[in-house]
């Protein structure tokens, strides 16, 4: 195992030190267009059915937790399934935890035993995911935790979790980049084409967001050597996106900028949200549950409504963001009931008003109170998801050539400044009690 683990750090070293200095720019309009994905949380976790962090809430030590891979065994998996499931909901992209904060893989990694091959299932999921991924159409993109709760060489006595895992011994920083960047060199040289690259964890090194400190990326109390781990997947992948969930401002060498749990710039949730500048030179993303928990819980019955889902999507895209709605599958290796039911209603709502949604940009104003506002080529589509008046005022930089309701047969009142561009417009019938779509058509110059 060393002896292999030398041979791919001195491989991986070579791709480093040979890239060239010049920043590549992967090709990003399939995600900016895409609007909408499915983020996956599968691993040893979803045996406990408390979490993904169940290892660190509950103090779990490694020798213990490492337990659960003669458990795990996600028999009912069905990679086939989980795409199907995927399309149905209008999605157009998966991205999958490849490994997450417990340090197991779910690929049939040689840098660790720690992984999905020594498990009863024995079988590689990231290989039957991205083949069908790559047969049906759909982007992978594969979440990579950058902590570790189970290594010795990952610099747990500066972290801020998974300090009560049992670990006493200490191994150099340098070994842990050189299995992070071995591990991916294996992710991106044996799957495939791989979309984009989600990591997760810099916040684990950094001060509390809740300290009251402006944290930073040069607070960090290790050197992650992102430049040399991004310019590795750049060259290995061109046109793989590499997104870094830090909660911090952007990084050079990061393709799309990441919000957990919280729309761009809004900052309803507080915390980490508010040390997070809204990039305007990269496509956004946000990422949410369908409950309330990331891995699978049993007791999280806290789903989100059909019309809390649609109205996030919608602000998403009001805002020129995607949105990466996350499932947490059981044990077994399916999706809840609960999830495919929301999941399909998606669906069909797309199926119907996906025009309002895929290839637009945020309208000429941040989304409202009362709704949001997307827009493609000549296209403004208008969502009324709250109405808060029977009339809605807005500015438009062109004059109006059509105005209808998407979803519904009555015509709309509507009048026009040609002077001041201002446009009102008579919601006394508003046609959805989810979303009533305006579509604004303006003469082509």
């Amino acid at each position: 195992m060393k002896k292999i683990f030398l041979s791919l750090a001195v491989i991986v070293s070579i791709c480093v030190s040979s890239v060239a200095q010049k920043s590549v720019v992967p090709n990003h309009e399939w995600f900016e267009d895409a609007r909408f994905g499915m983020f996956v949380h599968f691993g040893p976790y979803s045996v406990l059915c408390n979490g993904e962090w169940v290892m660190n809430t509950q103090s779990i030590t490694v020798s213990d937790y490492h337990k659960l891979q003669k458990i795990f065994d996600p028999r009912l998996f069905d990679a086939k399934k989980w795409v199907a499931t995927v399309k149905e909901a209008g999605m157009k992209y998966i991205a999958f935890t490849s490994r997450h904060h417990d340090g197991f893989s779910n690929w049939n990694t040689k840098l660790s035993d720690w992984n999905i091959m020594n498990t009863p299932y024995g079988k590689d999921l990231v290989k039957q995911l991205a083949d069908e991924c790559h047969r049906q159409g759909i982007k992978l993109v594969l979440y990579y935790s950058l902590l570790d709760w189970s290594r010795d060489d990952y610099s747990f006595t500066t972290g801020r979790t998974g300090q009560k895992t049992g670990r006493t011994e200490q191994k150099e920083w340098t070994s842990y980049i050189n299995f992070m960047k071995a591990q991916l060199t294996e992710l991106l040289t044996n799957y495939g084409e791989i979309s984009g690259i989600w990591f997760d964890g810099e916040w684990d090194q950094l001060p509390s967001e809740d300290s009251g400190v402006a944290v930073t990326h040069s607070m960090s109390k290790v050197d992650w050597h992102f430049g040399e781990i991004y310019d590795l997947i750049h060259k290995l992948q061109p046109n793989c996106m590499i997104a870094n969930n830090h909660h911090l401002a952007a990084l050079p060498g990061e393709d799309y900028q990441a919000f957990e749990k919280d729309l761009p710039g809004e900052n309803v949730g507080g915390g980490f949200a508010a040390n997070q500048v809204v990039a305007k030179h990269l496509p956004l993303e946000t990422c949410e549950t369908i409950n309330s928990s990331w891995g699978y819980s049993l007791r999280d019955n806290k789903y989100k409504s059909e019309k809390e889902l649609i109205h996030l999507l919608v602000r998403a895209a009001g805002y020129g963001a995607n949105l990466l709605l996350n499932v947490g599958p059981m044990p077994t290796g399916e999706f809840d009931e609960i999830s495919v039911s929301r999941l399909q209603y998606m669906g069909k709502w797309l199926s119907s008003y996906g025009q309002t949604i895929y290839g637009t940009r945020g309208g000429m104003i941040k989304p409202q109170t009362w709704g949001a506002v997307t827009q493609k080529s000549n296209v403004y589509y208008i969502h009324i998801l709250n109405k808060e008046s029977d009339v809605l005022t807005l500015s438009f930089p062109e004059n109006i050539q059509s105005v209808r309701w998407l979803n519904g047969s009555e015509k709309i009142t509507w009048k026009q400044n040609k002077k001041s561009g201002e446009a009102t417009f008579n919601l006394n019938n508003i046609p959805d009690e989810i979303d009533s779509i305006i579509e604004v058509i303006f003469k082509n110059k």
